[in-house]
């Protein structure tokens, strides 16, 4: 993909959704450190679901050190893995005090040092928290990459060393936001819906596909050409 239509992609991106961000409730740092942690292979909803009970007990290191794992399971028990889930981010605020005094690092070898934080939490908290230009990608934004041709990689760091080499600058901070949109609500795993994408004429997707309507006509006119025979 050459770089005008890369830039011509964002551009569209950004007009139809020109102040992209996360749907994870956070008003802190360290609340959305806490919700990037439980969001691994879990639903934003399910999250939220979660910290807002959680985070009117417990949303400071020390808060939630006082919380205790235990009790933390408890508010966090309906996310998947809450169990190491829990028993990371015990740690991370313990590490949180010890190291930080209490505040989410802003580099990136210091949020990677914490318990239950890899590369994408990292870059998540860079990018939303501190307005860093890094492009966290996780399964959606690794899916729309490739199908698109935007980024295309064989792994999650190949597509985005790509990302972050070819996506111009003035569109660096907000391509994580609506990539993973992107991929969340239109370009989605087991069928894109190409007829309602804002990208789709310049996406280079080899098998895009129709209206559920054309689908449907197409498949009664199939019916009528090739009728079951009856015995």
């Amino acid at each position: 993909m050459n770089p005008e239509k890369r830039a011509a992609i964002y551009a569209q991106l950004k007009q139809s959704n020109p102040k992209p961000t996360t749907e994870l409730r956070y008003r802190t740092p360290y609340e959305l450190l806490v919700s990037v942690v439980l969001s691994a292979q879990a639903t934003d909803k399910s999250v939220n679901l979660a910290t807002e009970k959680l985070f009117p007990v417990a949303n400071t290191p020390a808060a939630m050190l006082k919380l205790g794992e235990t009790r933390l399971k408890r508010y966090i028990r309906t996310i998947g893995l809450f169990n190491t889930k829990a028993r990371n981010i015990i740690a991370a605020a313990r590490m949180l005090l010890a190291r930080h005094d209490g505040t989410v690092p802003q580099d990136r070898e210091s949020l990677e040092a914490l318990p239950g934080v890899g590369r994408k939490t990292a870059n998540v908290i860079l990018n939303t928290a501190f307005n860093e230009p890094t492009i966290a990608v996780d399964t959606h934004i690794f899916r729309v990459a490739n199908r698109t041709g935007l980024a295309p990689g064989k792994d999650v760091r190949a597509v985005e060393d790509k990302l972050v080499k070819f996506t111009p600058d003035e569109f660096k901070k907000d391509a994580h936001h609506w990539l993973i949109l992107h991929g969340r609500y239109v370009c989605k795993a087991r069928q894109p819906e190409c007829w309602r994408c804002v990208i789709a004429k310049l996406c280079e997707y080899r098998y895009k596909t129709r209206t559920p309507s054309d689908e449907s006509a197409r498949s009664t006119r199939r019916r009528r050409r090739h009728p079951t025979s009856r015995a």
